[in-house]
């Protein structure tokens, strides 16, 4: 079972992120088959402060 796993600051609403899991799961089975039942997604909200970029904090 496959799981595709999304880190993303927060601020989507749940129509935003519906859509995207809806869309991750149709391009994994169009490309990789399965079924979409057989698809998880994990959407992470990560805040600005604990993100970290070329050894730097960006929050």
């Amino acid at each position: 079972m496959p799981l595709i796993s999304v880190s993303m600051y927060p601020g989507r609403t749940p129509e935003q992120k519906a859509e995207l899991v809806a869309k991750l799961t149709d391009a994994f089975v169009e490309t990789c088959g399965g079924t979409h039942e057989g698809v998880w997604v994990m959407l992470n909200e990560v805040a600005p402060e604990n993100w970290g970029v070329g050894g730097e904090l960006r929050g």
